[in-house]
């Protein structure tokens, strides 16, 4: 035994081992081929792509030159010019800089002062920057010039305007930025990166690599404009060959400076080999297991019978039915190696069945949860892309109404077949529970697996005939995929699980999983659940905003701002619990934690000799409660508050949901004395034949008009015109979001009646309101800011 054993082990061993001296010859000798030809080849691409950048450069720059000299011989321009007519010059800089993609237009006079620009930091009357580069450039006859504006590189090109004498100069360029960039990868597929150096700071990295490796490029991109030629380069352990171009420099060397890198990764080339190097390991691996099989049918004659026997014995105990036991013998060994066969075969078939039921589905023979959790754990450990479809059927319970189990059951199957049919081979869709599947795509990510949801989507949407009926399906679809959207089996799952139910929310009823959104979900639930013990638990606060009457210059009037302190989460925002509320009902209670407290700090301030105004915002399920009433009636007679100190704001979205029960609200609101605002004026559905149905005496202007509010910007027109037509209706005008002071001397001129924002005071807590209003006028802005 000891003699026929190591007799078979030498045979193996030599076969394997000349094998794999030959197999690790020839694979070594390709890889090192493979490599060689992989550096050629991407040196030879960074060269090439090196001139289609500079030509790509020339070319934008002749179509800018083309465009500053035809702006500069228009006719109506240089009227423009030459008369001064500023208004006309800017908008004619901006929309001819639209129509033939430049980002930056300047008019400079003769002496190189700005008169025109679309630039932020070349204000009119200003000296240009670059205006004696310019010169320079036109006396060198260079058609173009590179310089860097805020950061980032700039292509400009200048034209003089002729009237007939030169009387101007046009100077048109566009930001060589992420899309120029994406558009130069896109020629040449190479990774391209440009950054400016001026007065020795670097600027802002334009590249189309990854965040990871910014760091790293500007490092090797400073280093490197001394060198000229192509160099290697790592980042982040991918290798490139690299090619540092300097398109502008300034007169001092250390004034600006303007570079460009062009990389072409090698890794990513040496992928396209993969294949190469997996066949030769593949085909390694079946000689080496060929090397084996000869070794033993060399030594098959000198081995027992008895030996087979015996290991088929211990496999069929292993769990293997599949391998037969080969023994052409016509004696008992070999009857008993037919008898063993035929155990072997009986015992697989009735394995199989009983695998087959564990991880199928009984009724539409599709897989169920556990092998489709299976296939997509074996995905992911062979970090193979995968993109998910979780589908759910949402009319089960009509079609149960309609055609009873055996419809819901026959639609199911129905849907079964639908989308095996429509994915490719190698794809898996598994019944998990109900009207719900799962749809695993090989090899794909989230946009591809969109356009198959939608083909589905449309086509489950038709009528068809099911059992006898007409069956039109209610489906909506979440996707995640694998990698960009976890991990793990379980994560993977529940991600498109969530994108579902978010779905339903959708137009198209598709939904891919946004990041997050497992977080938010919990965070969502843990808010619920817990707002509706926040005014009991004492985590519930007012702040106060002060609302300065531009007339008088005094603070009559604040607005309470609800707070949140959540014990975990700390202070919550509003725009995040108010919608949570809404949702789920909770407002109302709020609403009456919001005003009962609103009141009582009234009345403390009222014993101490500060009358105020006070603003309350009010929600639409407010205006549709049976009681909002008499509740605010017996709170002021509880707090013994005139009703006057009190302003109810209210959106005009929130009347329009129900218009006739909300206005009857209102008018008993006013009859109490509460005057009422129209809050966000602007944002909704407002107009003048809504205006003139609400009992309101005040128009709130939505700060998004005000908080950059500029008297030659289109939103002086809207809040201008909004308070003349207020004051018409004998409405008072509130401009909220004042942030700047040139933006309250404007609402000052135009007789705005208040103003709110933090150019006043930010929101404060009630101690904090009132030490700030005892302030004298001076001292507030200081002491709040």
């Amino acid at each position: 035994m000891k003699l026929r054993s190591s007799f078979q082990a030498r045979i193996a061993c030599v076969l394997i081992l000349l094998l794999s001296v030959v197999i690790g010859a020839v694979y070594f000798s390709v890889k090192a081929a493979t490599g060689s030809a992989v550096q050629t080849q991407a040196y030879e691409q960074l060269a090439v792509g090196s001139r289609v950048f500079e030509r790509l450069l020339d070319v934008r720059g002749r179509r800018l030159g083309d465009g500053v000299q035809l702006l500069a011989a228009d006719f109506g321009f240089r009227d423009a010019v030459a008369s001064g007519d500023s208004p006309t010059i800017h908008s004619v800089l901006i929309n001819h800089g639209k129509r033939i993609g430049a980002s930056d237009m300047v008019l400079l006079d003769m002496q190189g002062r700005v008169l025109a620009s679309t630039l932020s930091d070349a204000p009119d009357g200003s000296v240009f920057r670059f205006d004696q580069a310019l010169r320079d450039a036109r006396r060198a006859r260079q058609t173009m010039l590179i310089v860097p504006i805020q950061g980032k590189p700039h292509l400009l090109v200048e034209a003089p305007v002729l009237a007939p004498l030169p009387i101007a100069r046009v100077v048109m360029g566009f930001s060589m930025d992420e899309q120029f960039a994406a558009e130069l990868r896109s020629l040449t597929n190479l990774e391209v990166s440009f950054l400016t150096v001026d007065r020795q700071q670097p600027g802002v990295l334009v590249t189309t690599q990854p965040a990871a490796m910014e760091e790293s490029i500007v490092s090797l991109m400073l280093e490197s404009v001394q060198r000229r030629g192509i160099q290697l380069a790592e980042h982040q352990d991918q290798r490139f060959f690299s090619q540092t171009l300097v398109l502008a420099s300034g007169s001092d060397e250390n004034d600006h400076q303007v570079i460009a890198l062009l990389q072409s990764p090698l890794d990513a080339a040496m992928q396209v080999f993969l294949p190469l190097d997996e066949r030769i390991l593949l085909i390694a691996l079946v000689a080496l297991v060929g090397s084996l099989i000869g070794a033993l049918l060399l030594a098959r004659s000198v081995s027992q019978p008895v030996r087979a026997l015996a290991q088929a014995a211990e496999r069929i105990g292993q769990g293997d039915y599949q391998t037969p036991l080969v023994l052409r013998r016509s004696d008992e060994l070999g009857l008993l190696a037919t008898a063993f066969n035929s155990m072997q075969s009986g015992i697989a078939e009735r394995q199989q069945q009983l695998a087959h039921n564990a991880l199928h589905d009984v009724l539409t023979g599709l897989p169920n949860r556990a092998l489709a959790m299976e296939r997509l754990g074996s995905a992911i450990a062979a970090e193979r892309p995968m993109a998910l479809i979780y589908l759910g059927v949402d009319n089960l319970r009509s079609i149960n109404e309609a055609g009873g189990p055996v419809l819901v059951d026959l639609t199911l199957q129905h849907v079964g077949q639908h989308l095996q049919q429509a994915v490719r081979p190698g794809d898996s869709v598994a019944h998990l529970i109900a009207g719900e599947f799962l749809l695993l795509l090989e090899n794909l990510g989230s946009d591809e697996a969109v356009a198959l949801a939608d083909q589905l989507q449309q086509a489950l949407l038709k009528p068809r005939r099911i059992g006898g009926q007409d069956v039109a399906l209610d489906c909506r679809q979440g996707i995640a995929a694998f990698p960009a959207d976890g991990q793990s089996a379980e994560q993977l799952l529940d991600r498109a699980a969530i994108a579902m139910k978010d779905a339903a929310q959708m137009p198209g009823r598709l939904q891919v999983y946004e990041h997050g959104r497992d977080l938010a979900h919990r965070r969502q639930v843990s808010l619920i659940r817990d707002l509706r013990h926040a005014a009991g638990n004492g985590e519930l606060l007012l702040h106060y905003q002060p609302k300065l009457d531009l007339r008088q210059g005094r603070v009559r009037q604040a607005e309470a701002l609800l707070r949140w302190q959540h014990p975990q989460l700390g202070m919550v925002s509003p725009a995040e619990f108010i919608v949570l509320a809404e949702r789920t009902g909770s407002i109302q209670s709020l609403t009456n934690w919001v005003i009962g407290e609103g009141m009582r700090q009234l009345a403390e301030w009222n014993s101490r000799g500060l009358h105020m105004q006070l603003s309350l915002n009010i929600s639409a399920q407010d205006l549709l409660g049976a009681d909002l009433v008499e509740r605010v009636k017996a709170l002021l007679q509880t707090c013994r508050v005139p009703a006057e100190q009190l302003i109810f704001e209210i959106t005009e979205s929130a009347v329009m949901l129900e218009p006739e029960r909300a206005l009857k609200v209102l008018h008993r609101l006013r009859e109490c004395g509460i005057s009422l605002s129209v809050d966000d004026f602007g944002t909704g559905y407002s107009s003048l034949a809504h205006l003139k149905r609400l009992p309101v005496q005040e128009l709130k202007i939505d700060q998004s008009f005000v908080r950059d509010l500029d008297e030659t910007s289109e939103d002086a027109v809207i809040v201008r015109s909004t308070i003349e037509m207020s004051h018409n209706l004998g409405l008072k005008v509130v401009a909220e979001g004042v942030e700047y002071e040139h933006s309250l001397r404007l609402l000052e001129r135009w007789h705005c009646d208040t103003a709110q924002g933090y150019l006043i005071s930010r929101p404060l807590t009630a101690e904090a309101f009132e030490a700030w209003v005892a302030l004298p006028l001076t001292a507030r802005t200081e002491w709040v800011h």
